[in-house]
């Protein structure tokens, strides 16, 4: 049995000085490096961005989104996020710059632009710089949830003060005056817009002299009556030299059901390159007015926009000997069902390292370290403090347990400082 002064005397274990250090090397790799993936995260939203607003994914694909899928193989939410950030950027420089400078994650950023304005987006800069991205995620929640309480109450202030007068005037004209809820004002200008309507009617038949005209018919492009033709049904009617019926046969149907549902079982949607929309039409590859015939190997699934794109836009399809398809865009180039990857350097870590500092970008191990210090999140008195619309009265509305824990909370004098009231000090 082990006496205190065994134990006292017992050697201490002192961690290994090697170890350790190596840790924390590769910890502040970690760090620098994640910084140097945001810098560089910054640099392809402004490029989705320039991408997105001249238009180049509208080579067939119904989206900027839908581009990325295919030709960078992003799943479609996190694509349509990256193009709703770009755009967002476009307009908050100061949360750009931070980005592009590794200060901020993608994270951060991402969650910032929900609610972020011009305005704003100074205060909500500070907020991703204090605390980590759970931190800003309440915050933004928050944000937005005051946002809908201010709306509501303008709402409200809307609905009280709209009227209605009508009266006659001297000389007995009816004078209306409103003040209308934008929805109920959208519908009486609606209202108004149909009765001029038919009055202008009303007159154009009482002035009119002679028999009416007959309908027009216009005769539309031949490529979308042949989409319209595609995989519908139709009556083959003959008529001789005067124009006159001869012959009326029995109304059929393109695509047989069977056969539709062996080419949904084969093609299970959409068969354009980055589509992947499971329902379509039936479309023949050689149209049947051509002599295509009405068999699987003729046969391909379209969404409507890509069915419209192959009959009315310029784009062709074929079918190789080997079964596979082949899409041609109206210039000609091939639009292969699975883009080839770009070539990656042989040191990817330390040309993105390289490119950062030549623009002039510094990132160490610090660069993206938030300034929290341990401290707890008051994100009602955060809003209070950040949100320009706020009234200070959130503290009142909470919770009367959430008043005891912050009373509580106040007492305690040796606890530091909240993170919300730090940030109450940087940003004032």
């Amino acid at each position: 049995m082990k006496t205190p002064l065994d134990v006292s005397l017992a050697p201490m274990i002192q961690p290994i000085a090697g170890p350790a250090a190596e840790l924390d090397r590769l910890g502040d790799e970690i760090a620098e490096l994640s910084a140097h993936l945001d810098a560089a995260t910054a640099r392809l939203l402004d490029l989705i961005r320039d991408f997105d607003a001249h238009g180049g994914w509208n080579t067939g694909f119904m989206s900027c989104a839908h581009w990325l899928c295919w030709r960078v193989g992003l799943e479609l939410r996190a694509a349509r996020e990256r193009v709703r950030v770009a755009r967002a950027l476009g307009t908050l420089p100061r949360l750009a710059e931070a980005l592009a400078r590794g200060e901020l994650s993608y994270s951060k950023v991402r969650a910032l632009t929900r609610v972020a304005t011009l305005e704003t987006e100074e205060r909500l800069l500070k907020v991703g710089r204090a605390g980590t991205v759970e931190h800003v995620e309440r915050i933004v929640r928050g944000w937005r949830r005051m946002d809908r309480k201010v709306e509501a109450e303008e709402t409200t202030r809307r609905h009280r003060n709209r009227a209605l007068h009508v009266y006659h005037d001297e000389d007995g004209m009816v004078i209306i005056r409103a003040r209308l809820e934008p929805e109920a004002g959208a519908v009486v200008v609606q209202a108004l817009a149909a009765a001029r309507e038919a009055l202008h009617q009303r007159a154009r038949a009482t002035d009119a002299v002679g028999g009416s005209a007959g309908p027009r018919f216009t005769d539309g492009p031949a490529g979308t009556s042949q989409r319209l033709a595609c995989d519908a049904t139709h009556v083959v009617m003959r008529h001789d030299a005067d124009g006159q019926i001869t012959e009326v046969g029995a109304r059929t149907r393109t695509i047989p059901p069977a056969l539709r549902r062996a080419l949904q079982h084969r093609d299970h949607g959409c068969r354009f390159p980055g589509c992947g929309r499971t329902f379509g039409q039936g479309h023949h590859i050689r149209h049947w007015a051509h002599g295509g015939p009405t068999t699987l190997s003729n046969l391909t699934m379209r969404c409507r926009r890509h069915h419209r794109a192959v009959h009315e836009e310029g784009y062709q399809v074929e079918r190789q000997a080997d079964g596979e398809l082949c899409f041609l865009r109206p210039d000609g180039q091939l639009l292969s069902e699975s883009p080839a990857l770009p070539p990656v350097p042989a040191d990817p870590i330390g040309t993105l390292r390289a490119r950062n500092e030549a623009d002039g970008i510094h990132i160490d191990a610090e660069t993206s370290k938030p300034g929290w210090l341990g401290e707890r999140l008051d994100v009602g008195y955060a809003i209070d403090v950040l949100h320009p619309l706020a009234t200070g009265e959130r503290a009142r509305d909470r919770p009367r347990h959430a008043r005891r824990r912050t009373r509580r909370a106040a007492g305690r004098r040796a606890r530091p400082a909240r993170l919300s009231r730090r940030l109450n000090g940087w940003i004032s």
